[in-house]
């Protein structure tokens, strides 16, 4: 694994970690909870799109400046 796989495999091992916490400690109920871990989870799971694409176009560059 590269260095950047090995940094978003961990942010999103946290942040599942972290919402299991958030679960158990939660005050709200179970549907009001359930809701904001959506969104949280999809909008953490677009970010993490984005920053692999950014690290996927970052390799490309390199390659191509490699071969020419």
């Amino acid at each position: 694994m590269t260095k950047e796989t090995k940094i978003i495999a961990g942010v999103l091992a946290g942040a599942a970690l972290g919402a299991a916490v958030a679960l158990i400690l939660a005050s709200d109920k179970g549907d009001d909870v359930k809701d904001k871990l959506t969104d949280w989870f999809s909008d953490l799971l677009d970010s993490s799109k984005d920053k692999i694409a950014d690290v996927a176009d970052s390799v490309k560059d390199k390659i191509a400046k490699v071969r020419s």
